[in-house]
């Protein structure tokens, strides 16, 4: 599975966890600027008795063309949040991500591939939406020994249609520890979130409206 060290990744983790999967996760350095989220993901890993926790290296700031990759500043205090492509898009992240994915899988021998995407994520990115998870499994089974050979990849996206609220209960009722996660664009320190960026409204709001005592540090 992908770990981002995000909350949404962690509750996913927590899922397969209890769903009886043996977890092997997956982070990427791709160059992010909030490399802190690496950090998290050990934290949420070893929390979790994730024996087998990997670190890849891509650098998508090569790339850039993201708030994420390049020297652009990261939106706060946006009045609406989804209702477009926002600039904290990475170009082809995801597709990137499930690639490596498939791969580590094609090499343990899984055939399960876990991430945490959801609702209020592909309200605004594309390579979130149902659409794509359905058309990526497709090229990993044409694309693949394990796919040619009549296999098939199933991508499971336990938080596609939870709201960030739906997601906190869920992840409260498996025991996941938020304070060891990180879901901040631009953090200002590495266990403290900005409080203004989408990823730290939508969480603040994800544990108000869950009713869940939310254990984040916030610089505001």
């Amino acid at each position: 599975m992908l770990l981002s060290g995000g909350l949404d990744s962690a509750t996913a983790a927590a899922w397969a966890r209890g769903a009886g999967f043996e977890v092997t996760a997956l982070s990427v350095d791709y160059g992010q600027r909030q490399a802190a989220e690496l950090q998290a993901a050990r934290r949420v890993a070893a929390s979790l008795g994730v024996r087998d926790h990997r670190v890849l290296r891509v650098d998508l700031r090569a790339i850039g063309g993201s708030a994420l990759t390049a020297d652009l500043e990261v939106p706060k205090d946006r009045p609406e949040i989804g209702a477009d492509v926002p600039v904290t898009y990475v170009p082809a992240r995801n597709t990137v991500f499930l690639a490596l994915l498939a791969g580590l899988a094609e090499v343990v021998g899984a055939r399960d591939l876990v991430l945490g995407v959801n609702a209020q994520d592909y309200s605004g990115y594309p390579d979130c939406r149902p659409e794509f998870l359905h058309a990526f499994a497709e090229v990993a089974r044409l694309g693949t020994r394990f796919g040619a050979a009549g296999g098939r990849f199933e991508i499971h996206a336990p938080l596609l249609h939870l709201s960030k609220a739906g997601i906190v209960r869920l992840g409260t009722a498996l025991g996941v520890d938020y304070a060891a996660t990180l879901s901040c664009y631009d953090p200002p320190a590495p266990a403290v979130h900005c409080g203004a960026c989408d990823a730290c409204r939508l969480r603040r709001a994800g544990f108000a409206e869950a009713g869940v005592p939310d254990p984040t540090s916030y610089a505001r």
